[in-house]
């Protein structure tokens, strides 16, 4: 079980935490390349923040973290690179009693199963199924995601079913919309952090992130910390959200 090392640097209103956190969990490659190293070790390094961070999220209470760990558009690098993400994706999953078993997590995969390998859809079920009846926090993977696709997907899914006779064009509003996105029954994102100087989106949660405040660092991924969190938490609990409102 997580436990503190050191006191709080700030106060957090634990009365008052973004219920959704999303993370693009950039500048993985940047972090290896300053260091002479492969870029395979940055995104291994990366793994590793993501399981203190996730700690730290689920220990006061955070109840959805969504962080962008693959995309559409990531197929484009190196073909070793994308082994060695697959990789790690693998092992990850196939470890999930012994990395996020313990953490009390539920997990699920988002995004579009094609042209993911048999290998990695059997491990992501198994993985999803394990985690189901957990009771913390809910830690959702983008893999193989595209936000533009995501539209894409829900908005064939819809005209299927005006075809069908289950829908009805005139009742299609910005609910049934979300209600066929990858997130279906979860709040957007209160809040989207960004590491490593990258100041975009980058194809990540472009429906969800309407009203979502955005915080960004120019502090590679692999070391991003706590203490970062805990800044950005307290930075999101400061701002005044509106809505479009006075």
């Amino acid at each position: 079980m997580f436990k503190f090392k050191k006191k709080p640097k700030r106060e957090i209103d634990l009365d008052n935490l973004p219920q959704h956190i999303a993370i693009i969990m950039d500048g993985n490659g940047r972090w290896a390349k300053k260091r002479g190293l492969p870029r395979s070790v940055g995104h291994r390094q990366g793994a590793k923040t993501l399981e203190r961070v996730l700690d730290y999220a689920n220990n006061i209470g955070i109840k959805y973290l969504t962080v962008y760990a693959f995309s559409t558009e990531n197929w484009k690098r190196p073909q070793p690179e994308v082994d060695a993400l697959m990789e790690l994706v693998c092992e990850y999953l196939g470890n999930y009693d012994k990395l996020l078993g313990g953490r009390n997590v539920v997990l699920k995969i988002i995004g579009t199963r094609a042209g993911l390998s048999e290998k990695v859809l059997k491990l992501i079920d198994e993985a999803e199924e394990k985690s189901r009846n957990n009771t913390g926090a809910t830690l959702y993977i983008a893999l193989n995601y595209g936000g533009r696709e995501e539209i894409v997907h829900a908005a064939k899914s819809i005209a299927k079913d005006v075809a069908d006779g289950n829908l009805y064009a005139d009742a299609i509003d910005e609910n049934t919309l979300s209600s066929y996105m990858y997130t279906a029954g979860v709040p957007d994102p209160d809040f989207i952090i960004r590491p490593s100087g990258e100041l975009r989106l980058s194809n990540f949660l472009l429906w969800q992130c309407a009203y979502s405040e955005f915080w960004f660092s120019n502090i590679c991924w692999p070391d991003f910390t706590e203490d970062k969190l805990e800044q950005a938490i307290v930075d999101f609990q400061a701002r005044n959200r509106r809505y479009g409102g006075v």
